[in-house]
């Protein structure tokens, strides 16, 4: 295998649970348990009522559950099911680096391998620190979006990692799941440009899902592309150019899964700032008084969610919660933001046109310098009468440089299991997943994922 596989297989296969620090194998329950909440929450939506279709129709031996229901399916078809309720609210952690991903996207597919072998709790955490350490690292070490293409490439990389370390695969084998996992599937950012669709929220857990297929593979002996990176016409020259990898932690530095931040509101994360600035307007103008609103942000927020014609009419789901404008509007007129937010019904509100219309979003270039260090965000709003009110911060709530406490965390898991799980059994399943470490078979907490 060429040099830059090896790196990440060699560290993938060598990774010991007794090198794990107790913040990072806390930093991996709190992402499990609000991960738990977010598919919980996700479960009526159509994509998830889709992919539970397909998954109804496959089986293997071993399988996997199907979150919710508890029906048997095959690894990967529940793996993708379960993956899609993580993703699809959009409520997910979020690490925003060089690339901007979803570290918890590959813990559905973690959880289903763990499950149809029957891997303990400290097992699966390690399967998880060392998935997101790989992840996270390439984010911080090479920007896709630029390039045209997605964070889904990483996705399916991690995973491959973290899952080929459940299945203890050696180095050579690792690598093979790690250049099967990349060389069939470099995804395009067309996923998450202008009127976006379901997939949106389906195509992470597409990633990796093809992950376990890759490390499935490696495990029975079949080789992959020997230069997937290095080689002619590898991930190197094709895709993102040269780039190195910033160091893996062996446990004597803080584990990257420590610094993926959990949004405090149901939209996507560079808004997370912006709409406590808008709350924080509202306690002083009236959203009807307001003549004119002027959002200066960092370069990936107005290119991700403030510059597409799409994002001043939104008409999707999809495409609402990654309109900025659409986001503050909702936010002014209602003083908050919630999974409600994204109804039909909420989208199609006559008088937001018009205050979409007042909003103006700016790239301002020392905020881009100082991004992903920092988010900053600044809103002024002009009122009718000609009065200035201004906000502005550098870090939102949630962000591991200004964290939500775990009885925040909590607070917002049983908020997404009401109407959908019994308070009973969502305390059931918070407290199995706060003791993850102690559990001989991880299918126990799988187990209590009924709902």
């Amino acid at each position: 295998m060429d040099r830059f596989t090896r790196r990440i297989a060699e560290f993938a296969a060598s990774l010991d649970a007794s090198r794990l620090t107790p913040a990072a194998v806390h930093a991996a329950r709190r992402l499990l348990l609000d991960s738990f909440g977010c598919a919980i929450g996700a479960i009526e939506s159509d994509p998830v009522r889709i992919a539970c279709r397909i998954a109804d129709r496959c089986s293997s031996t071993p399988g996997a559950t199907v979150w919710g229901s508890g029906r048997a399916s095959s690894v990967d078809a529940a793996a993708f099911a379960n993956g899609v309720m993580v993703r699809y609210l959009d409520f997910n952690d979020t690490y925003m680096s060089l690339e901007a991903s979803h570290p918890s996207d590959m813990f559905a597919a973690i959880l289903s391998v763990a499950e149809s072998m029957r891997a303990s709790g400290p097992e699966t955490l390690l399967a998880l620190v060392v998935a997101c350490e790989v992840e996270m690292a390439l984010a911080d070490s090479c920007n896709l979006f630029r390039k045209g293409f997605d964070h889904g490439l990483y996705i399916s990389i991690g995973t491959a990692a973290g899952v080929g370390r459940l299945m203890s695969l050696d180095v050579e084998r690792m690598g093979n799941a790690i250049a099967l996992a990349c060389t069939p599937n470099v995804p395009t950012r067309q996923t998450r440009s202008g009127e976006l669709t379901m997939w949106k929220g389906c195509a992470a857990s597409a990633a990796a899902r093809s992950a376990i297929v890759a490390a499935q593979l490696a495990a029975e002996g079949m080789t992959g592309p020997t230069e997937a990176f290095e080689g002619r016409h590898g991930i190197f020259q094709q895709v993102t150019g040269p780039f190195e990898l910033v160091p893996l932690s062996d446990g004597t530095s803080p584990f990257a899964i420590e610094r993926s931040a959990i949004k405090y509101v149901p939209t996507e994360y560079n808004s997370q700032l912006p709409i406590y600035l808008a709350l924080q307007l509202r306690k002083k103008v009236a959203w009807e008084q307001i003549d004119s609103i002027d959002v200066q942000t960092y370069n990936f927020t107005y290119t991700e969610i403030g510059s597409e014609p799409e994002k001043w009419r939104p008409t999707t789901r999809e495409t609402a919660d990654h309109s900025l404008p659409y986001m503050l509007a909702v936010t002014l007129m209602d003083g908050e933001i919630s999974v409600a937010s994204f109804s039909d019904e909420r989208i199609r509100d006559p008088r937001l046109p018009g205050l979409m219309d007042r909003i103006r979003i700016h790239e301002n270039a020392e905020f881009s310098q100082r991004y992903p260090r920092f988010m900053d965000s600044r809103i002024e709003a002009v009122s009718r009468s000609g009065k200035r009110f201004v906000e502005q911060g550098e870090y939102p709530k949630g962000h591991h440089l200004n964290p939500m406490t775990d009885a925040e965390v909590e607070e917002k898991f049983f908020r997404l299991c009401e109407g959908r799980m019994d308070r009973t059994a969502a305390q059931a399943l918070l407290r199995a997943t706060w003791s993850l470490e102690t559990l001989s078979d991880v299918g126990e907490l799988i187990g209590k994922l009924r709902f």
